[in-house]
């Protein structure tokens, strides 16, 4: 569902002479229906760096990445953007919502979207946010005005909301206290019982240990020194 070939990017900085530098070379990873595969490796060495070029983020270099039929590496912003919509969901750290939308209509929206009636979409929110224990006295108010944590379940909610082919997820039980933190794994688990591809950052090592069917150490993409 998810395939990484010989994938390569750079990054150039502007306010230093132009210099370029290659922080990615021939990369490799695949990602089957219901498989969750975690990055691993040290603080800089590539993992946010890669699920961003998966989401279409950042430009590759060259190489190819294939989510279904769609290679990101190439594809035009409209596909990216259908395919946000219908195939590939993202479950960040951090929580970007436009300001006064109510926290009901911030995790309905994805389905919206993609056409579901309102209310069908507003009960199945509903279901996500009882389930993730946010209360429902905040479910009209904006999730900007949340706690860390709640704001992160919020995005969980948003995340699960369609069950989406394929997920990236950037440590989802960071910041969760153990009840929460059980409700998510819970909810990768069914991802990958209904057949969804997970790629994910997963820097709690028994949450990874539960969830994830094998690790790819990012310092193997790493460019050799010349």
């Amino acid at each position: 569902m998810i395939e990484i070939r010989d994938l390569c990017k750079s990054f150039t900085l502007h306010n230093q002479g132009a210099a370029v530098i290659p922080v990615m070379a021939g990369a490799n990873l695949s990602v089957a229906r219901g498989d969750c595969v975690g990055l691993i490796g040290a603080s800089g060495a590539g993992k946010s760096t890669l699920m961003r070029m998966v989401w279409g983020n950042y430009l590759a270099a060259s190489g190819s990445i294939r989510v279904g039929t769609l290679d990101v590496a190439t594809a035009q912003p409209r596909q990216i953007i259908r395919l946000r919509r219908e195939t590939l969901g993202y479950v960040s750290q951090f929580l970007r919502v436009v300001p006064r939308v109510p926290t009901l209509e911030v995790v309905a929206e994805p389905l919206l979207n993609l056409g579901m009636p309102a209310d069908q979409a507003r009960d199945r929110a509903a279901s996500l946010l009882a389930r993730l224990n946010i209360p429902e006295r905040l479910w009209t108010l904006s999730p900007t005005t949340f706690s860390g944590g709640e704001q992160q379940r919020v995005n969980i909610a948003r995340g699960f909301a369609h069950p989406y082919p394929a997920l990236l997820l950037d440590e989802p039980t960071a910041s969760l206290d153990a009840v929460n933190r059980e409700v998510v794994l819970t909810l990768i688990e069914e991802a990958k019982a209904r057949g969804a591809a997970i790629l994910g950052i997963f820097h709690d090592e028994a949450a990874r240990d539960r969830v994830c069917d094998r690790v790819v150490d990012v310092r193997t993409f790493m460019p050799r020194a010349a």
